[in-house]
């Protein structure tokens, strides 16, 4: 297996040396358990292959099941172990982190992993597996603590400390009726403080946060984080409790999801990586690039419709990126508030349509002043550097103050009014991406500029030059 490219951290260094270091099994246990999993991960690819078995060795099934829950390729390391001891180690991780390491392997070797795993382990993937990966079932954790709701202070420390052999999720018990339907959930300091003879139903929660395994993760990740728990029960559609989501998960999510945004900003499908291929990477870009060049050419096809205004008056073409660049920066900024907006589904269309007023007033306002500002800057420009006349000079900035103001209010409203409505035909609203939504400015700046130059200063005002 190949080193890692990338330098080594301090404390990665660190783990190195005592793993390479002439160590008792029980000397090198000890010194790794002061580092933390996730730096251990980092490190394997950066061992040969015996160092590594000397780790698996060492650290045993359950920790190095912790290890490679943060690792995105196991494949190499699992065929290092054999599928036996693989198998024990996916056995071991939280089902969610079994589930993400099964789908990156061959389907072939995952079915052979499956098979040598115990059952339980086994129905818990397959009900993970089962849920679609925009959904929030797909990133639940079966690692939780259950308790029937009835149980006194004596037997739900008693289960507690049954389950919590299996299961390290314990900052919040969740109660279920005896039909396994969601009773409430009680904070595990309230257990420890609770009498023998205490009512339990008192320190539980019986209006606690859930949600449905089929909710779509987009539409519930805002109302997820805004509640601030350790974990969130998740709940199937007849209420049965069947898995928690984490804070972990949560923040996951939102990660992801700012990801795909992102990729959708850039015109792409999906994120790329350090280690795609050049077909992949294609395949997200071309499309994209194809659909704007076409809008591009129809943005090069207005100017050429305006070739007599050009002619006539050669100078306003000076000015025409600037109009293009500042209709295009107002379109995308409007377009990032708007998709920011839209995550809160809970927006009334008198709430929308204030959005929009108070976008339209923004970019009313900056137009305002960027126009005027453009007046006068530009006509001094045209005067003192090129030698015209004041009065052909700032009728010319004129025309460009105008046709900036014009486009940015115009540009504004695009920005808004187009995510909107993609949200609307509940498609994804980042689909509407930067490049998109700056491919139509440019259009509607063209046309606005070289129309306010024709209908203003050629055909009302005569000038030419």
């Amino acid at each position: 297996m190949e080193e890692n490219e990338r330098e080594l951290t301090e404390i990665e260094q660190e783990i190195i040396q005592h793993i390479r270091a002439d160590y008792t099994k029980a000397e090198l246990k000890d010194a790794l358990d002061n580092y933390h999993d996730a730096d251990i991960a980092q490190v394997l690819s950066a061992l040969d292959s015996e160092e590594r078995r000397k780790l698996y060795r060492t650290l045993g099934v359950q920790r190095m099941s912790d290890i490679f829950s943060y690792l995105d390729d196991v494949e190499d390391f699992f065929h290092e172990m054999g599928l036996e001891k693989s198998a024990d180690i996916l056995e071991e991780m939280d089902a969610d982190d079994a589930v993400d390491v099964l789908e990156t392997l061959p389907e072939e070797y995952r079915e052979q992993l499956i098979k040598r795993m115990d059952e339980e382990a086994k129905e818990d993937i397959k009900l993970i597996a089962s849920y679609d990966d925009d959904e929030v079932g797909s990133l639940m954790t079966t690692n939780m603590i259950e308790i029937v709701h009835g149980a006194n202070t004596r037997e739900a420390m008693k289960e507690l400390i049954r389950q919590s052999e299996d299961n390290d999720n314990i900052s919040t018990l969740y109660f279920v009726n005896p039909d396994g339907t969601f009773y409430g959930a009680m904070d595990l300091p309230d257990l420890i403080r609770a009498r023998k003879d205490s009512n339990l139903d008192d320190f539980i929660t019986t209006s606690y946060p859930t949600v449905s395994a089929r909710a779509k993760i987009s539409d519930e990740i805002e109302r997820l984080r805004s509640y601030s728990e350790d974990s969130i029960p998740v709940l199937d559609d007849q209420e049965h409790l069947i898995g928690a989501i984490t804070a972990f998960d949560v923040v996951e999510a939102v990660d992801d999801e700012m990801g795909e945004d992102y990729a959708k900003f850039a015109g792409l499908t999906a994120e790329e990586d350090l280690n795609e291929g050049l077909f992949a990477s294609l395949k997200k870009r071309l499309p994209w690039l194809l659909a704007l060049l076409v809008l591009g050419l129809l943005v090069s096809s207005v100017v050429g419709v305006f070739e007599a205004v050009v002619r006539e008056i050669a100078l306003i073409v000076c000015f025409q990126s600037l109009i293009l660049d500042m209709a295009g920066n107002v379109g995308t900024q409007s377009l990032a508030v708007t998709i920011r907006v839209l995550v809160d589904e809970t927006l009334t269309g008198r709430q929308k349509a204030a959005f929009v007023f108070k976008e339209g007033r923004v970019g009313f306002t900056n137009g305002l002043i960027l126009g005027t500002g453009s007046f006068a800057l530009i006509g001094l420009y045209i005067m003192l550097a090129k030698g015209y006349p004041a009065g052909y000079s700032f009728t010319i900035s004129a025309c460009v103050g105008l046709a900036l103001f014009a486009a940015m209010v115009i540009s504004s409203l695009t920005g808004t009014l187009i995510p909107m409505f993609f949200h609307k035909l509940k498609v994804d609203p980042a689909a509407a991406s930067g490049p998109l939504i700056t491919t139509i400015n440019d259009l509607v700046a063209v046309v606005t500029y070289y129309g306010l130059a024709w209908g203003l200063l050629i055909n009302v005002m005569h000038i030419t030059h």
